[in-house]
């Protein structure tokens, strides 16, 4: 799924697209997408057309495009989903589910494969959607607090991964990044937080927000073609991965084989030498 490089690449992209444009016309092309708008198809497609866009806003992976009224569009990109901006009579993309006429005379095509993503309204959400107020700054948010988020990874005794992938705790961080996050910082993924110390878990956070900086840089990390920008592009970071689907391959700091091993339903990918296994804290006595 994209994260926080990914989905701000997509919210810049809007930005000089949609900004101060006012929607003429909508068309569901499939009901899936609005699936959580209570009046359905037709009444996303009548709450929504005439609606002037202010500037696209994003909170680590979560993305929302406010209206000139207060209220906001609130865009999941699930697992495929894509926005493309077209003249009206270019071909459809296949997988185009819903499209959005500007007053420019461009227009918006919200296209998805899976369809695991969607698009739905939310009332007064132009600042911060109620429906995402629980997720965390990311560390590229000015009220982002580096010294809050290591103080809360560090009164936990999960795995540092699992504390990174908490949204609550930190956004914008998904599997890719944590992990070159960690590479970078020399730490394994089962490092439970409350075992670093202040300073190291600050130099971590640092280094998450250097990695997530360096591809944006370059467009995102972009694996196939599900992942573009606004016109369609892929992004390079692929090209810069030090850890992340680097299985057998040397590791460019010890030149130790990178290793991939299950997490929660997925994968891992560290350096067995840079990144040791935890010792275990000896049990105490009874």
């Amino acid at each position: 799924m994209p994260e926080l490089p990914e989905v701000e690449v997509v919210r810049a992209g809007l930005e000089s697209t949609i900004t101060a444009r006012t929607i003429t016309a909508t068309r569901v092309l499939h009901p899936r997408p609005v699936r959580s708008h209570p009046a359905g198809a037709d009444g996303f497609t009548a709450e929504t057309t005439g609606r002037t866009f202010t500037t696209p806003r994003r909170r680590g992976k979560y993305l929302w495009l406010p209206f000139d009224d207060g209220d906001a569009m609130l865009a999941h990109l699930g697992m495929s989903g894509q926005f493309r901006i077209n003249a009206p009579d270019d071909p459809l993309p296949r997988n185009t589910r819903v499209t959005f006429d500007l007053s420019d005379g461009a227009q918006v095509r919200f296209v998805d494969q899976r369809m695991f993503g969607g698009l739905s309204l939310s009332p007064g959400g132009a600042e911060l959607p109620s429906e995402i107020s629980h997720i965390a700054p990311d560390p590229f948010e000015p009220v982002f607090d580096p010294a809050a988020t290591g103080a809360r990874l560090r009164r936990s005794n999960s795995g540092i991964k699992r504390l990174l992938l908490d949204q609550r705790i930190v956004s914008g961080f998904g599997n890719i990044y944590v992990d070159e996050t960690l590479w970078r910082a020399r730490v394994h993924y089962d490092q439970p937080g409350a075992r670093l110390t202040r300073p190291r878990v600050l130099e971590l956070l640092e280094h998450g927000h250097q990695v997530m900086a360096e591809a944006l840089a370059v467009g995102g990390t972009s694996f196939d073609a599900l992942y573009v920008n606004v016109n369609g592009e892929s992004g390079y970071f692929e090209r810069g991965l030090q850890a992340y689907g680097r299985e057998g391959l040397p590791c460019l700091r010890c030149g130790s084989p990178i290793v991939r091993e299950p997490f929660m339903n997925r994968s891992s990918y560290r350096c067995p030498t840079c990144q040791r296994r935890p010792r275990q804290r000896p049990a105490g006595r009874g």
